[in-house]
């Protein structure tokens, strides 16, 4: 590194889950669109990235968005979302962040109370978000990613180290892996958070090595991003169901994952266990929750799709700046 560099951030968490918001210090992002510019700050600015996230300035789990304007005229923000292994299609907990950061931060035309809509452009398409306004103070954040749908039912993969296992696969702005802790010796509420990682990741691998994904729309989107382990209470309505996300590079979602909350919404409806608008608690390893309901039957791609909404709170945590010294070997 031959300049210095100096980059401040405003700092929230949902649930639990970080979000390093990216104000001032990048470089130019250039691209026309969206992804263009994903692809850009991948190709050149990937420094950055680990820069923010790892240690000695964040940490293995941390997750951050970069904020870049939009080419489609519908949308009030783009976002760039970033974590341990690069970046993620789409990110519920940021999105219920960012819908009251970006109306705090007057980047949105039009407020309203008793609640504003802000259109946020995601890798993996629009979402709409709609944040409680009263008396110039934002609360609680509900939005509806893209359509969502359940990709693969009961297939069966051989996991090391714990046999064979029976999986869903489902969609919800990103693909996961569903799978009760149970079918894995484990108990999500009770087990070691490392043996939860290691089961999960194990899921993932597995997947990846004999089952091709395909993403009605972008070859981009066709990946598995992790393993959700839950507690198995997938019928029991009126329970609220804990799960734990591990996703990216075994990196553990504090949060109960709002995409991963979409796909399990989609998993359960197409599975007769819920119906269209019956709200459902999930909550994540801190106890946090979020909530979660099908509001709508859609076709996308030619498959049966359901539109989710999913709602739950940001916090506000700090703001840093932090910096790079010319002579500072330890970027990441």
């Amino acid at each position: 590194m031959s300049e210095s560099l100096t980059i401040t951030t405003t700092e929230m968490h949902t649930g639990g889950e970080p979000l390093r918001i990216v104000e001032t210090g990048l470089p130019e992002v250039k691209g026309e669109t969206l992804l263009e510019k994903r692809r850009f700050i991948r190709e050149h600015m990937d420094h950055i990235r680990k820069l923010l996230i790892f240690e000695p300035r964040g940490h293995f789990d941390m997750y951050g968005v970069i904020l870049v304007q939009s080419e489609k005229p519908e949308a009030d923000v783009g976002t760039i979302f970033i974590h341990n292994e690069g970046y993620s299609t789409m990110c519920g907990h940021a999105i219920i962040a960012l819908g009251r950061y970006v109306i705090d931060h007057k980047m949105v035309k039009n407020v309203t109370s008793p609640e504003t809509r802000v259109c946020f452009h995601c890798p993996c398409g629009l979402v709409e978000a709609y944040v409680e306004y009263n008396n110039g103070k934002t609360g609680n954040v509900r939005f509806h990613s893209v359509p969502a749908f359940l990709y693969l039912k009961d297939y069966d993969v051989e996991v090391p180290g714990f046999g064979k296992i029976t999986v869903d696969i489902s969609y919800g702005g990103a693909f996961y892996a569903l799978v009760s802790a149970e079918k894995v010796g484990l108990d999500i509420r009770k087990s070691l958070i490392q043996d939860v990682i290691e089961a999960a990741d194990a899921i993932s691998g597995a997947l990846k090595k004999v089952v091709k994904l395909e993403h009605p729309e972008s070859k981009d989107l066709a990946f598995l991003y992790g393993t959700i382990l839950t507690d198995g209470k997938d019928e029991l309505l009126e329970e609220e169901s804990r799960n734990i996300c591990v996703f990216a590079d075994r990196e553990v979602d504090r949060s109960p994952c709002g995409s991963g909350v979409t796909a399990r919404v989609a998993q359960q409806f197409f599975r007769g266990q819920i119906k269209m608008n019956q709200r459902r608690t999930f909550s994540g390893p801190t106890g946090s929750v979020f909530r979660g309901q099908a509001v709508k039957e859609v076709t996308y791609g030619g498959r049966e799709a359901v539109v989710v909404e999913v709602s739950g709170k940001g916090h506000y945590s700090g703001t840093a700046t932090y910096t790079l010294e010319p002579d500072d070997a330890i970027e990441e």
